[in-house]
């Protein structure tokens, strides 16, 4: 069979053979310091064993039917996630001792971790001289992706080796038109589990760990755009987790548009809104009529990537120049899920329920000014939506159900505040948010949760803010 080989320009896995050996025996090389693998070293059998679907099984071995080569290297365990663009396998590596395992900073998590009893174990016999076994995860690509899209991930991924807190990339497979990069595995707990019991200390860590690997990502000028629990694989155990899934982030500035107003003075917004036909035709019942009938302004096209109920007022705004900071409210927002005790916090369908959903905790005049910010007009006509909005820690109490926050929420909701601003550029950074007296004075005044979810706290307003020029001209 021809060579494995990876994403052109990335990384390639080459099969070579050997005079001395039987054809149906194989040696893997990664590189130049990588040594064969001896009969009597490679594993025969696993010790660990899952129970799995069979549907799953039937999975597994398509993979391994059409994907020659592969069976050689892993064995594959179970599956352990499923989206969009790509499967997540669980997988033995079968060769782990026969290259350099630089990569491997999982090493403590796998060997502290409890896994269920073997079967050897179960009936009473212990294994002799058997290494231990390396779990990797296989990240099979669909095809569907663009070829551009899956080399671009797998670029970063690279680029990104030796960051704190990230999942680094092992290698990559490419076999036709089917590509599979090989990641460490991280055992984890499920978000879903552990959110609810989560106390303010360990929200604390949570969020240490989370900051700490975009804050590596940003220093690379990478914007992540897929934060969310569920791809950052956190361990409460060890207090550390990993980010994963590149799948959607790109480079800061790589969309070649025009600059989106925000990026421009006050002065100039307020020219370019004085001068718009909405300023010029303003309705006379105080709200549009509807949308023209022929529209002859061309269309506003921004990445919108992302999963709904973590994306930023700017990507739903459709900016064109946005920036690291889009991350960052999705960790505002997995900090207001796990202070206010509810997953998903934000539910919506579309992008126009997203933004309903914001007005109602902004206020109308907040989201006008925001809008304005990006050239975008913002009207509602729903009425139980207000115009000033509520308050963080209303919100957290009203969320999770009791009449007073203790001093470290209190603490944690002012960094929540910081991160969840509709201006991206007074929004914290990952390393402003490091530095935030969350993490580096805490207050140590914490008990665990004793909400009811039947019962709410009272709402209220928050303090009028500043008038903004560009909601006046309007």
């Amino acid at each position: 069979m021809s060579a494995i080989r990876a994403a052109p320009g990335v990384f390639e896995l080459k099969r070579n053979k050997s005079r001395h050996e039987p054809q149906l025996q194989h040696k893997y090389s990664l590189g130049h310091d990588d040594e064969p693998v001896s009969p009597s070293d490679a594993p025969q059998e696993s010790e660990y064993e899952e129970e799995v679907e069979e549907s799953v099984r039937e999975d597994m071995r398509k993979l391994e039917d059409t994907f020659p080569g592969i069976s050689d290297r892993f064995r594959l365990v179970n599956r352990i996630g499923e989206g969009t663009f790509s499967t997540v396998y669980k997988a033995e590596d079968l060769h782990y001792d026969a290259h350099q395992n630089d990569w491997d900073v999982s090493t403590p998590t796998q060997d502290n971790y409890a896994e269920p009893p073997s079967k050897r174990r179960r009936f009473g016999r212990e294994p002799t001289g058997r290494k231990k076994t390396k779990f990797v995860a296989l990240k099979k690509i669909y095809v569907t992706s663009s070829p551009l899209r899956i080399q671009n991930e797998l670029e970063l991924l690279h680029d990104l080796r030796g960051c704190g807190s990230v999942c680094p990339l092992i290698t990559a497979f490419r076999y036709q038109d089917q590509v599979v990069a090989v990641l460490p595995y991280f055992p984890h707990t499920d978000f879903r589990i552990q959110y609810r019991t989560f106390m303010v200390a360990d929200m604390r860590h949570y969020l240490r760990s989370l900051l700490t690997a975009l804050n590596s990502v940003h220093e690379h000028e990478i914007l992540h755009r897929d934060i969310k629990p569920t791809n950052f694989l956190y361990n409460p155990d060890l207090k550390e987790g990993v980010l994963v899934d590149f799948g959607l982030a790109e480079r800061q500035g790589s969309e070649y548009t025009n600059p989106c107003l925000c990026t421009h003075q006050s002065y100039v917004r307020r020219s370019r809104i004085l001068s718009s036909y909405y300023s010029k035709n303003p309705p006379s019942t105080g709200f549009s009529a509807g949308y023209p009938k022929n529209d002859s302004r061309p269309s506003r096209r921004a990445n919108r990537a992302g999963t709904r109920g973590f994306r930023a007022p700017e990507v739903l705004l459709k900016c064109t120049s946005q920036t690291t900071k889009i991350d960052m409210w999705s960790v505002g927002v997995i900090l207001l899920t796990l202070l206010g005790r509810r997953f998903p916090f934000f539910n919506s369908a579309d992008d126009i329920d997203a933004m309903i959903e914001m007005s109602s905790i902004f206020g109308t005049k907040r989201m006008k000014t925001a809008a304005a910010m990006h050239g975008q007009i913002f009207e509602t006509n729903i009425p139980t939506i207000g115009e000033k909005g509520y308050s963080w820690e209303k919100l957290v109490k009203w969320s999770s159900c009791v009449e007073d926050l203790t001093e470290s929420e209190q603490q944690a909701t002012r960094l929540l505040s910081g991160l969840m601003e509709l201006e991206p550029s007074k929004r914290l950074s990952a390393a402003d948010a490091l530095e935030h007296e969350f993490f580096t004075d805490p207050v140590h005044h914490d008990v665990p949760w004793g909400g009811n979810p039947e019962e709410s706290a009272e709402s209220g307003e928050e303090e009028e803010a500043d008038d903004a020029d560009e909601v006046a001209m309007l």
